[in-house]
């Protein structure tokens, strides 16, 4: 059978691409292990457990969620750089640049909601998790505690919620042959729904 000769250009995007996939699963993994598991099962601990449980997992857990964001964020971003400045001359607005195709629109659609993911991730949840770590691990309750736990779990849902959507954009980039506000509106709020579904499923699944 003959086979494609792979060029530099072909080889450097697939790499980038695989290492965007692979920090990508352990992100949104992560992501519903916090807010699908680890939420409702923090609610059935008491003060005691947490001091004993809390400082253990959340530092492993929250190194692993946040690197794991960071190199999704800059692979998926330098995939898309390389792409269109240097395996093509398409840049924004030439045939197939980003601005100006279907795969464009879509990528910039789900890479825009993943962009407001990672912020989420390093500059609200993170700072607000260390602070909670080290409040329970010294086993103290300041008053601003409530609202930096109320923070992180706002930032938090509000990945969760943006993650079903910005799926469904990076895979309809190279296999859905559409794009229109109608269908965007669609997809978001198909996506909110699952993920609505999937976190009140989660308050009683698994319980017994």
């Amino acid at each position: 059978m003959p086979t494609e000769v792979l060029d530099l250009n072909t080889i450097s995007l697939m790499v980038i691409r695989w290492i965007h996939f692979f920090a990508g699963i352990t992100w949104i993994g992560l992501l519903y292990f916090f807010n699908l598991v680890n939420v409702p099962f923090a609610k059935t601990m008491d003060a005691d457990a947490k001091k004993k449980v809390v400082p253990q997992l959340m530092p492993r857990a929250l190194w692993w969620f946040r690197w794991s964001a960071m190199i999704t964020f800059l692979a998926g971003w330098l995939y898309i750089i390389w792409k269109i400045y240097i395996a093509t001359d398409a840049g924004l607005f030439g045939t197939g640049g980003l601005l100006n195709s279907t795969w464009g629109y879509w990528i910039t659609f789900g890479g825009g909601l993943g962009t407001i993911m990672w912020f989420n991730v390093w500059f609200i949840i993170w700072p607000a998790q260390k602070k909670i770590i080290g409040w329970v691990k010294a086993g103290e309750a300041p008053a601003e505690m409530a609202g930096t736990v109320k923070k992180a779990y706002l930032a938090s849902r509000t990945n969760t919620y943006l993650s079903v959507p910005m799926l469904f954009g990076m895979g309809a980039a190279s296999h859905f042959p559409a794009f229109d506000v109608v269908s965007v509106v669609i997809v978001s709020a198909i996506g909110l729904a699952i993920a609505w579904i999937f976190i009140n499923v989660s308050q009683k699944v698994g319980a017994n």
